[in-house]
């Protein structure tokens, strides 16, 4: 064997020296170990954030889409104001052309009253001239 001329001493120091480094070995291991639950711990939180992200930006999404739908139905609303409006004005504006040719009526009705009012007040006087 190759360290039967090797003396005990720089046996031991060699086994010593093999032992170190092992044991360097081991400590680089768990090191290694170490910083890789370190590196999967930080991509656990990574995943954990880039899905609350995903969730937010959902949210965000539904709420775009919320107000969108809540828009048309106001523009919708709107619309049908509108128009009701125009409706309501059209029926003012007869209902004003229909009280106007009320009224107009109404004058020559009373027109008509009053030259009959004249023409029996002239029969009366003139009654009243032939009973004299």
């Amino acid at each position: 064997m190759l360290n039967d001329h090797i003396a005990p001493e720089e046996q031991r120091q060699q086994a010593e020296g093999v032992r170190e480094k092992a044991e360097g070995g081991r400590v680089s291991a768990e090191s290694a170990r170490n910083e890789a639950e370190h590196f999967r711990s930080l991509a656990e939180e990574a995943r954990h954030l880039r899905d609350q992200q995903r969730d937010a930006l959902e949210a965000v999404r539904q709420e775009r889409e919320h107000l969108r739908v809540a828009g048309e139905d106001a523009r919708t609303a709107a619309e049908e104001a509108r128009v009701a409006a125009e409706a309501a004005r059209h029926a003012t504006v007869e209902a004003v052309h229909a009280t106007a040719e009320t009224l107009r009526e109404s004058l020559d009705n009373m027109k008509v009253v009053e030259d009959m009012r004249r023409t029996l007040r002239e029969i009366r006087d003139v009654n009243k001239l032939d009973s004299n």
